[in-house]
C-alpha cells in the first residue's frame, strides 16, 4: 500500500487517497552548534555582555589605549597584570574586546574554577578554560584565537593594597613557551583600576588553608557594603593601555625551547607592565575619575 492510503471500515477495503503529510523537521537543539568544545555559548557570552556592558560603562567607564594592537584575526596571547579580591580584570577585557573588535576571548583560569558546581559551568560557558599549557596551544595554534592569561596567577589579586600595583614574579614564564610554540605574539595589556575595585585589607590564612582557598581576603568592601561587598565593586575608573605586541624569531612547534631565552623575555614583558602601570599612575589625577 502506497504511503498516504487506508482501508475503512465503511468501505469494505476501498482505498482512501489523503493528502501527504510532510515530513517533521527535527526540533532544533541549540547546543550542537551554540556550546563549542570549551564549554563557551555564544548566547551566554551575548547576555553576559548585555547585563555587564553598564558596569563597564556608567560604573568602571572604561577606557582603552592601543587596543588596535590586538589583532582582529589569527591567534594572540593576551597577558595582564591581575587584581582585586575577586578580580574584575578580566571580565573588563573580555568584554572590551569582543565589543570593540567583535572577536571572542578565551580567558585561562586556575582549576579551583572549573571545579565549582554551578559557577564552574557558567564560568565555561561565558569563555573559560582551565589554565593548561596544552589547552592554551589548540586555542591559539589550531584554532588560531584569542586568549587571556594573567602570569601573576593567584599571587595578583591576593595583595594586600599596601602593595598594590606591584607586580609579581611571572612564574617560570610558562606563557612565554606556549606562544613560541603556537608560534603567536604576546600582547602586553596594562590594568590600571582594578587594585582599588576590591582592594584587600587583610587576609587569613589559616581560614585559607581550612576551605582550601589561595586567600581569604578581608576587603574594604565587605567594611563599608556589609553582605554586598561580598560581590560589589567600587567604581573605580579604569585605563587600560595596550603595548607593542611581542613577537619571538623562532620556530614552532620545538621539542623544547631555551630556558633562559624563556625566562629573560618573561621578564622582559613584567618590567614593561610594570613600567608603563608607573606612568599611568603618575599621569592619574583620581581613582575615581582618571
Amino acid at each position: 500500500m502506497a504511503t498516504g492510503e487506508r482501508i475503512t471500515a465503511e468501505g469494505r477495503g476501498a482505498l482512501v487517497h489523503l493528502p501527504r503529510q510532510p515530513e517533521a523537521e527535527p526540533l532544533h537543539d541549540p547546543r550542537q552548534s551554540d556550546v563549542d568544545e570549551w564549554g563557551r555559548s555564544e548566547h551566554i557570552r551575548q547576555l553576559t555582555r548585555r547585563l555587564y556592558g553598564p558596569l563597564y560603562r556608567s560604573w568602571f567607564r572604561v577606557e582603552w589605549e592601543g587596543l588596535e594592537k590586538i589583532p582582529t584575526e589569527g591567534g594572540a596571547l593576551l597577558v595582564a597584570n591581575h587584581a582585586g579580591a575577586i578580580p574584575s580584570d578580566a571580565p573588563v577585557i573580555m568584554h572590551g574586546v569582543e565589543e570593540e573588535l567583535q572577536r571572542p576571548v578565551y580567558g585561562l583560569a586556575d582549576h579551583i574554577f572549573k571545579a565549582m558546581p554551578i559557577v564552574g559551568t557558567m564560568w565555561a560557558r561565558a569563555g573559560g578554560v582551565a589554565a593548561h599549557p596544552e589547552n592554551a596551544y589548540r586555542l591559539l595554534r589550531e584554532q588560531q584565537q584569542l586568549v587571556l592569561v594573567f602570569p601573576e596567577g593567584t599571587k595578583g589579586p591576593g595583595k594586600l593594597y599596601s602593595e598594590r600595583y606591584q607586580l609579581r614574579r611571572f612564574g617560570r614564564g610558562g606563557f612565554v613557551e606556549i606562544a613560541m610554540r603556537a608560534g603567536v605574539p604576546v600582547i602586553p595589556i596594562a590594568v590600571m583600576g582594578a587594585e582599588e575595585s576590591m582592594p584587600i585589607i587583610y587576609k587569613n590564612a589559616t581560614l585559607a588553608k581550612l576551605v582550601g582557598a589561595p586567600y581569604a581576603p578581608l576587603t574594604a568592601n565587605m567594611l563599608l557594603l556589609g553582605p554586598l561587598g561580598l560581590v560589589g565593586y567600587f567604581p573605580s575608573k579604569f585605563k587600560l593601555r595596550v603595548l607593542d605586541p611581542v613577537h619571538f624569531d623562532v620556530p614552532p612547534d620545538q621539542e623544547r625551547y631555551s630556558r633562559s631565552r624563556i625566562m629573560d623575555e618573561a621578564e622582559d614583558i613584567r618590567v614593561r607592565l610594570q613600567e608603563n602601570l608607573y606612568e599611568m599612575l603618575r599621569q592619574r589625577r583620581s581613582v575615581w575619575f582618571g
